[in-house]
Order: C-alpha cells, then sequence, then structure tokens
C-alpha cells in the first residue's frame, strides 16, 4: 500500500479487509479528526514526517498456527525472541504479529473463549466487537488515537465467558522490521463476571536512521467479580515513536492490574488508566522506564475513582543514564460520589549520570473528605557507599552497579512470569 494518507487511501485499505461499511465511515472520521488536531501541549516534542510513514504492510499471505508454515526467516526470528519457547512452556494461547498484520495464532486453552485477531473477529462477531468498539478509547481524545482510528490493523480481541478462570496466560507479541512503518494495533478484552485472565504483551524492532511509529490502543472491560492483568515488556529500537493509549474499565469487585516496562523507544507516552466504575474496584500500576542516550520515556499512570470503595496504586521506577531523560507523568481522581476511597502512589527514580534528567508530574485531585491520597516521590543516583562496599567483596564496579540496579527494580520484577523477568534482566544487562 502506499505511503501517502488520503481518504483514497484509507478506503483502499477498508476494502483490502473486506470491512462493513460502518468501520469504513468510522476510518474517515477518524482521518479527519486527525488533520485538525495538533500534538499533545505536554511530554517532550513530537518530531514525525507523517508523509515519510508507511501505515499498512502486509506481513504474510495468510494466518498460520503452526511454525512450520511460517517462513524460516521469520520463525528464526521469533525463536531467538524466546516467543516460540515461551508458547511451549507456559502459555494458553499466542497471537504473533509482523509490520501491520497477524501472521501466526494457535489456541491451546479448551476453554470456551475469543482470542482472534482484531481484523478476525469484526469479521466473525460483528455485533459483540461493535459494543465494545471505540467506546473507552474514543478516536478523537488526541491525534494519535484519531490516527490509530483511520488506519489501524491487527492486534487482539478477547471474549473471557462469565466465571472461565485462565490458569495460563495469554499472549500477543508486535514486531517491526520495516523501516518507518507505522504499527497501529488495535485491542479489544473483555472479562465478564466472575471471569479471570493474564495477558501478557511484547514488542520490539529493527534499528533504523529514520522514524517508525507504533500508535496503538488498547480497550479493556473488567465486569463484576472478574480480575485482569495485562503485562508489558518493550524493547523497541531507538527511532521508535510509541505513543499508545491504553485504558481500563473496572466495575464492582473487579481487579486490574497493569504491568509495564519500558525499555526502549526514542519517545514513549502511555499511561495505562484505570476507571474504577464499580464500588469495591481496585486498579493497580506497576511500572519501570529505563531511558539511555537519545530517549525520553514519559510514562505514568491514571486513576479515576468513580465508586464507593475504591482503591488503587501506583509503582512506577524510573532509571536515567547517558543522557536520558526518564519521566513519571500521573494523573488521580477521587470523584465526590467515590466515598471512603484510597489512593496510594510511589515514584522512586535513580540517576546514573550527571547528563541524565527525570522529572515527577503528579496531578492529584481528591472531591470528598471521606478519602485519601498518598504521594510519594524519592529521587537519588546510586549510593557510593553501597558501591564501595560491594566492590570491596570482589566485584568489579559494572557488576556492583548491576546488582543495585536489580534491587532497585525488584518489586516489578516479581510480577512478571519467570521466563520474561530473565528476559529483563538480559535487557537491563545489555
Amino acid at each position: 500500500m502506499k505511503k501517502e494518507l488520503t481518504e483514497q487511501f484509507i478506503k483502499e485499505l477498508s476494502h483490502h479487509k473486506n470491512e462493513p461499511e460502518w468501520m469504513l465511515d468510522f476510518r474517515l472520521k477518524s482521518f479527519h479528526k486527525f488533520l485538525e488536531l495538533d500534538n499533545p501541549s505536554f511530554g517532550p516534542k513530537l518530531d514525525i514526517d507523517f508523509a515519510d510513514i508507511l501505515y499498512y504492510k502486509s506481513s504474510a499471505k495468510k494466518k498460520v498456527n503452526k511454525w512450520e508454515d511460517v517462513r524460516s526467516d521469520v520463525k528464526n526470528t521469533f525463536s531467538d525472541l524466546g516467543v516460540i519457547d515461551a508458547e511451549k512452556k507456559y502459555l494458553a494461547g499466542v497471537t504473533n504479529q509482523l509490520e501491520s498484520e497477524v501472521f501466526y495464532h494457535n489456541q491451546s486453552t479448551n476453554e470456551d473463549i475469543i482470542f482472534l485477531s482484531t481484523d478476525e473477529a469484526l469479521q466473525k462477531y460483528p455485533e459483540l466487537f461493535k459494543q465494545y468498539f471505540n467506546n473507552l478509547v474514543k478516536y478523537d481524545e488526541n491525534k494519535y488515537t484519531a490516527l490509530n482510528g483511520a488506519v489501524w490493523s491487527g492486534g487482539s480481541f478477547i471474549y473471557i465467558p462469565k466465571n472461565v478462570k485462565l490458569d495460563r496466560p495469554l499472549q500477543s507479541y508486535f514486531r517491526i522490521e520495516t523501516e518507518s512503518l507505522g504499527q497501529f494495533e488495535r485491542t479489544i478484552i473483555i472479562v465478564e463476571e466472575g471471569a479471570e485472565l493474564s495477558y501478557i504483551e511484547g514488542c520490539t524492532a529493527l534499528s533504523y536512521s529514520s522514524t517508525s511509529l507504533h500508535a496503538g490502543v488498547v480497550e479493556i472491560y473488567v465486569k463484576k467479580n472478574a480480575r485482569c492483568r495485562y503485562s508489558t515488556i518493550q524493547n523497541w529500537s531507538n527511532d521508535v515513536y510509541n505513543l499508545v493509549t491504553k485504558r481500563a474499565i473496572v466495575y464492582d469487585n473487579a481487579i486490574m492490574e497493569w504491568v509495564d516496562g519500558n525499555i526502549g523507544s526514542h519517545i514513549t507516552m502511555k499511561y495505562p488508566s484505570c476507571i474504577l466504575k464499580g464500588d469495591n474496584a481496585v486498579g493497580n500500576s506497576i511500572s519501570i522506564a529505563y531511558a539511555r542516550e537519545n530517549q525520553y520515556l514519559d510514562a505514568g499512570a491514571k486513576m479515576i475513582h468513580l465508586g464507593k470503595n475504591t482503591k488503587s496504586n501506583i509503582l512506577s521506577k524510573s532509571i536515567a543514564s547517558n543522557g536520558g531523560t526518564s519521566n513519571y507523568r500521573g494523573t488521580v481522581r477521587i470523584g465526590k460520589n467515590a466515598t471512603n476511597s484510597q489512593a496510594k502512589i510511589k515514584c522512586d527514580t535513580i540517576i546514573l549520570d550527571n547528563s541524565s534528567f527525570s522529572d515527577t508530574y503528579p496531578k492529584n485531585i481528591i472531591e470528598n473528605s471521606s478519602s485519601t491520597i498518598e504521594h510519594e516521590a524519592t529521587v537519588s543516583k546510586l549510593s557510593q557507599d553501597k558501591l564501595f562496599y560491594l566492590q570491596s567483596q570482589g566485584l568489579s564496579f559494572n557488576r556492583a552497579k548491576e546488582l543495585l540496579i536489580m534491587g532497585f527494580i525488584a518489586d516489578f520484577k516479581k510480577e512478571l512470569p519467570m521466563e520474561y523477568a530473565i528476559e529483563l534482566n538480559r535487557l537491563l544487562k545489555n
């Protein structure tokens, strides 16, 4: 498909995907809103040449469910990433996306769940799809939700029926290998009453000299007494703009957990959110952001308390080195009807040298007198005393530094499955 983003391009894309008329209308409406909206007025400066982005690239002729049927070079790449081994060991289902489309999908669980690419779900479950699509994250919220609405492709659609509790996670993996590609997946997750889901997302890209753009949208519905955990480890290359909108709505006695690891990218702007609509709803977010040379990570979380007796907890760990910038930006709002609610925010930052930066931008709002918000923030350098002690025990400077960093993020690592904790260790060591 050609690069230039026009009405004609969008019509061709929708026709290529054999979409219903209402989706084409939605794409065109989103496209015109994208043209109207400016970049965000906060955070890092976004210098993206939209004329140089490839908005769609097919990765394969058809989706398959056996690795033997995947092109050998693609199979080798995903094997090196550890995706194939993870599927065999402990996953209940996987979806892998290369460029703009899902090329591999396999589901081993016998539970009566729906786990498809979002494109397939539109075709096979049109009414269910339409019920949840664009309800939680609206296309006109910002320039990049509008862009996603115009050119979305791929992503995961997951429906967990009432009282079904998966004992193993589902996983999706997103990979960019084409220069100047835009990846615009759309993920929708519905966890029905009393059900439980753990979902893992991985992201990587090859390095190029020109900009690539990742602008995904995630909408999650956690119904009464349900539980959902969404874990992300991203290791985008240093030429990727990672601009993602993720939001969950949480009903009575339900729990939503975001586990968010941001290791790579040139610029990241990402603030996973919970709308705690139901009484006794719980929202948790635990994240790390590690910014190095030429990286600007502006990340955090948002918790909106609407129901009574709701609770939220945000734990943010930031590391900056070699001139990188790693900021926390978050919002917590306890509404006037969210009586007897509690929110806790803890932001810890380590700066590893004199050329790196970190700031905290919290917005905490409380609108009733029976609720509480606690906010704690620390910024420090690696302890010279601890470094000296470890080196006095025979460790090299780099090994001592590594151990202190690993200790700093221990709270985050323990929330990951074992294989992902090992992978995170490897990424941080590199």
